[in-house]
C-alpha cells in the first residue's frame, strides 16, 4: 500500500494590531513565545505549533499562510523582507491564503 502525502503545513495565522510593539509585549507577557521577526508594520512570534503575524491594517490582510512545496504552480511568488517568497489567494469564501514556498522556511 502506497504511503499518503505528507500533510501541509499550516505556518502561521495572521491578524490585525494596530501598535506591533504593544501587541508583541502583550502577547509576551501572557504567552510563551518567541519574536523571529519584529519591524513597525509586522512581527511573527513563534509558538510551539504555529506562528501568529501580527501586521497592521492595511499592509497585509489577516490571513492563514501554509507552507506548499508547489506555491510557485499557483502563480508569481513576491519575496518579503524576512527572506521567505508567497503569494495570496482566497478561499471560495473570499478569506485570504498566503502560499508560502519552501525558500527560507524552517521545515
Amino acid at each position: 500500500m502506497p504511503a499518503a502525502p505528507p500533510l501541509d503545513r499550516l505556518h502561521h495565522v495572521a491578524v490585525e494590531a494596530k501598535d506591533i510593539e504593544t501587541t508583541v509585549e502583550w502577547y509576551r507577557e501572557h504567552f510563551t513565545c518567541e519574536i523571529a521577526y519584529q519591524d513597525d508594520s509586522w512581527a511573527l512570534l513563534k509558538f510551539a505549533n504555529v506562528s501568529l503575524a501580527l501586521v497592521t491594517p492595511g499592509q497585509h490582510p489577516p490571513h492563514l499562510g501554509f507552507v506548499h512545496p508547489e506555491a510557485a504552480s499557483f502563480g508569481e511568488l513576491k519575496p518579503h523582507r524576512d527572506g521567505t517568497e508567497s503569494l495570496y489567494l482566497s478561499d471560495p469564501h473570499g478569506n485570504a491564503v498566503e502560499l508560502l514556498s519552501t525558500k527560507g522556511i524552517d521545515i
